[in-house]
């Protein structure tokens, strides 16, 4: 297949080119424009206004003067000019599922939605995958298997877009198989803006010859609206050779194993509901390595309030490899060993973050792209635009301990609190995901064995100061031990800026005196600045937890 832009010359050239800005016509009124030519501006006034200043979280809204939808790189160099020229604050959107303010808030005044930049191609010059930052994952899983047999290991939500997804690390249900999504991006564009004001688009490459090879660096993990507008990834696996396409990134599974097991509140005291969380913890802590026999295998524990009536647990293997049934069925039988036959049930209501999925109570082989339509459309908090949020999170290097499995429980099953949609969830982790060193990507935390999500979801505006209040309250009681917050160290390694916590840069939240960015990035902040300096050196890119220039630490 033709690639569908132009680009020429090897990497290092490639990586230095830029773009010359044409002149801007300001809109006055909301219009259309050809593909070829100018964005599309959205307006206040124009019924497309209100679905682009709000994203899955509808705490975060944003009254900007423009919205402007791009279908190309050329048409994000003029919109970023014309901001810059303007002196108006910009903020970037691919999908909108970012939990913080950092596309939406009160300073912005141009939204660049990249929406529409959703193609997906080979790319016979750079031998790598391109897929434009606007588009969501499972457009890209269906494009990627359809198209070539092959994947990424990315998120489960099909509706996450990929400019943020990826730039923040990016994982999923075969991570612990494949690693990182950032593990196999071999290229990024970003349009950057100079110290005098002039927007450009630069290719930055893993090449190690590649002069913008710190740019690409900072987009393994560094966080969106950090440096520029991303426009496209490429990918293609370290290692792979060669030009035959299929070859070049993972296959996914012919197919995999999934089990849906529903565990009512009903049927658990504290002791029994310690012990399903201690032995989560405890097959992860045996089966981390990447050359487990388990290391295909995926689960979440999503853990709701009482008022939910049950606790999930989604487990997924790979079906093809050796006694896979076995596998899964020793982990389940292991991780509820502690309940009785009746606390076992089909997920008939929806639970945590899933739907019904009352036919996996017996796991079910099912094609591989059939499972990630299934499971990653079944997410009732992604259908319900009025939902608000909040959200913490943690990577942890071992197993909880019974004081932290009581401090859930005793949060979970609260009296004076009844949101059926407030919840803790643990996620498999470690795998291929811990053969990377902590500093050859931004995603630097590399050795733990599962993560922690904390968060709660509600409707209505009123219920803000409950809800957060909860959040805080189960989250700060678990990591006491460490002033509230999962600071670096034996057994937690800080969080996950893809899930950003809005309260992490507050001190009196955040009291352990560990800064905000060390809690995301660890040792791999003052590079991130380093870049930072390079390619935003008047800062045009920032939201409430940017990465900052140097002298602003």
């Amino acid at each position: 297949m033709k690639r569908r832009s132009v680009l020429a010359g090897t990497a290092a050239a490639i990586a230095a080119t830029t773009l010359d800005v044409a002149p801007v016509a300001t809109a006055a009124t909301a219009a259309s424009t050809a593909p070829g030519s100018d964005a599309v501006t959205v307006l206040p006034g124009d019924p497309r206004y209100a679905d682009l200043v709000v994203g899955n979280n509808s705490r975060w809204v944003a009254r900007p003067d423009s919205v402007r939808l791009v279908r190309n790189t050329e048409q994000v160099v003029r919109a970023v000019q014309e901001a810059v020229d303007g002196n108006k604050r910009i903020s970037v959107r691919s999908g909108g599922h970012c939990y913080a303010d950092f596309v939406f808030n009160s300073e912005v005044r141009v939204v660049i939605d990249t929406s529409l930049l959703d193609t997906i191609a080979y790319d016979e010059e750079l031998k790598a995958f391109e897929v434009g930052a606007g588009s969501t994952l499972l457009h890209v899983y269906g494009s990627l298997f359809k198209g070539w047999g092959v994947t990424i290991p990315g998120g489960m939500c099909y509706s996450v877009g990929m400019g943020g997804h990826i730039s923040g690390g990016g994982y999923g249900m075969l991570s612990r198989r494949h690693g990182l999504t950032v593990d196999h991006l071999y290229a990024v564009e970003v349009v950057v803006v100079d110290a005098n004001g002039r927007a450009r688009s630069v290719v930055a490459t893993r090449e190690a010859d590649d002069p913008h090879r710190d740019l690409w660096w900072a987009h393994t993990g560094g966080g969106g609206g950090n440096f520029g507008v991303i426009t496209r990834y490429w990918f293609r696996s370290p290692g792979a050779t060669g030009v035959e396409p299929s070859s070049l990134l993972p296959k996914p599974p012919k197919e995999v194993l999934v089990s849906a097991l529903a565990l009512p509140w009903s049927e658990l005291d504290k002791d029994s509901f310690t012990s399903l969380v201690r032995k989560f913890g405890a097959w992860h802590e045996r089966n981390g390595s990447a050359d487990s026999s388990a290391a295909s295998l995926c689960s979440f524990l999503m853990m709701n309030h009482k008022a939910n009536g049950g606790i999930g647990l989604l487990t997924q293997i790979d079906a093809t490899v050796p006694d896979a049934e076995k596998v899964l069925g020793d982990f389940l039988a292991e991780v509820t060993s502690s309940l009785s036959d009746a606390a076992v049930r089909p997920m008939s209501e929806p639970v945590g973050e899933l739907g019904a999925l009352p036919d996996l109570f017996t796991p079910q082989r099912l094609p591989w792209l059939h499972s990630v339509k299934l499971l990653g459309t079944s997410n009732p908090t992604l259908t319900n635009p009025t939902l608000r949020g909040h959200h913490k999170s943690a990577y942890l290097r071992k197993n909880v301990t019974a004081a932290q499995a009581a401090a859930m429980y005793r949060h979970l099953t609260r009296t004076d609190h009844d949101n059926p949609a407030s919840m803790v969830v643990l996620l498999s982790y470690g795998g291929k995901i811990n053969t990377v060193g902590s500093g050859d990507t931004a995603s630097a935390q590399r050795d733990s064995i599962f993560k922690g999500l904390f968060q709660s979801f509600w409707p209505n505006a009123d219920d803000d100061a409950a809800n957060i209040g909860w959040v805080r309250d189960v989250y700060g009681e678990v990591f006491s031990a460490t002033g509230g917050y999962p600071v670096p160290g034996a057994a937690t390694d800080g969080c996950y800026i893809n899930y950003p916590d809005a309260d992490i840069t507050d001190t009196s939240v955040n009291a352990t005196g560990v800064p905000w960015y060390t809690l995301y990035y660890k040792g791999n902040y003052p590079r991130l600045q380093g870049v930072k300096a390079a390619y935003d050196p008047r800062n045009t890119f920032r939201h409430s937890q940017s990465i900052t220039l140097p002298d602003h630490t």
